[in-house]
């Protein structure tokens, strides 16, 4: 797949099925297909999570921000010719580790490597980071389906 990066959200909704609310990354910056993808979300105050999340002080839940991580990385694979239009399967999370709080006004820098595939299974290595500093880090599993393989 050519890309013209960087990808906003509409070029961002082509490759990925998620629609808001639950699409969280704004935008692609780099990204070779296959091998890694990076990628930004800012965080803002008008999210629904923030709602209940925490009120009198909003925190990113860290699930959210496993998701974001997770979606750069479906950026990375779906981009491969053979896998576009595909969907890409949460198989698990290793080493999750959050280091610190996401709030509102703050630029999740997301990044995905995808260090081990076997077939439809693979295997990223992904850190989110703000203003330079880990927020968090894990090794996220995934599975490549399409709707069919219910």
């Amino acid at each position: 797949m050519s890309l013209n990066l960087p990808l906003y959200s509409n070029e961002i909704e082509k490759i990925l099925p998620h629609r808001y609310p639950f699409l969280l990354v704004d935008r692609i910056d780099e990204c070779e297909p296959g091998r890694f993808a990076r990628g930004v979300k800012c965080v803002s105050a008008n999210e629904m999570q923030f709602m209940g999340h925490f009120p009198g002080h909003h925190v990113l839940p860290g699930v959210l921000i496993l998701e974001a991580l997770a979606q750069v990385g479906a950026v990375a694979v779906l981009t491969e010719d053979d896998e576009a239009g595909k969907l890409v399967f949460f198989g698990g999370i290793k080493k999750a580790r959050f280091r610190q709080q996401v709030r509102p006004g703050d630029v999740l820098e997301l990044y995905c490597e995808l260090i081990e595939r076997r077939g439809p299974l693979g295997i990223g290595k992904a850190r989110a980071m703000v203003n330079g500093k880990v927020a968090a880090e894990a090794e996220l599993s995934f599975a490549i389906g399409g709707p069919s393989d219910e």
